[in-house]
């Protein structure tokens, strides 16, 4: 899967960036985000290859769980900085969720924003109707993500997760009437 941005390019992860992998979610100011309960840092090359595997396993259009590699001529170029994902959301009854996180070094240049918006397209132009974010309730950098990128804010949930979690919903109709996409 490839999908090219102005900026970046979203694709599937290689084996060989198990060094990349281990050197995001190594650090808990990425990972502290991630899931439930206490950050599970990510221990070795062994342990970033297995997840490698396990996002690979996910590749089920328009649902993934992608690479995002800066393509434009800034200090970034070629560089994997993050990932960006479409997948169920745990505990629910076949709602998708998107998600992204990405290396400090490419916090604050709307990375994350561009990377998202090209999967809800690819998520709406694969037939979902609906797509979901959910962010830890402090998680303000990515509650500002999902404004910018067109999300409807709903509250707090406790639906899917154990602990409570701002969500956020983008509908295919909405995103389409906003972004002039032409689906139905």
């Amino acid at each position: 899967m490839l999908i090219e941005t102005e900026r970046l390019r979203i694709r599937d992860w290689t084996l060989d960036e198990a060094p990349v992998v281990l050197d995001i979610l190594s650090r808990v100011e990425v990972v502290k985000w991630l899931g439930d309960g206490p950050p599970q840092l990510c221990p070795d090359l062994d342990g970033a290859r297995e997840r490698i595997e396990r996002w690979r396993g996910r590749d089920d259009p328009p649902l993934g769980y992608w690479a995002i590699e800066v393509a434009d001529a800034g200090p970034l170029h070629g560089r994997v900085i993050g990932s960006v994902l479409l997948v169920p959301l745990p505990n629910g009854d076949g709602e998708v969720e998107i998600g992204w996180h990405l290396h400090p070094d490419a916090w604050g240049h709307g990375y994350a924003s561009e990377a998202a918006r090209a999967v809800l397209r690819r998520g709406f132009e694969g037939g979902l109707e609906e797509i979901n974010a959910v962010t830890h309730l402090t998680n303000e950098p990515s509650q500002a993500v999902c404004r910018r990128i067109g999300m409807e804010h709903r509250g707090v949930v406790e639906k899917w997760y154990d602990e409570p979690s701002e969500h956020f919903v983008a509908t295919r109709d909405a995103w389409s009437r906003d972004h002039g996409l032409g689906l139905r």
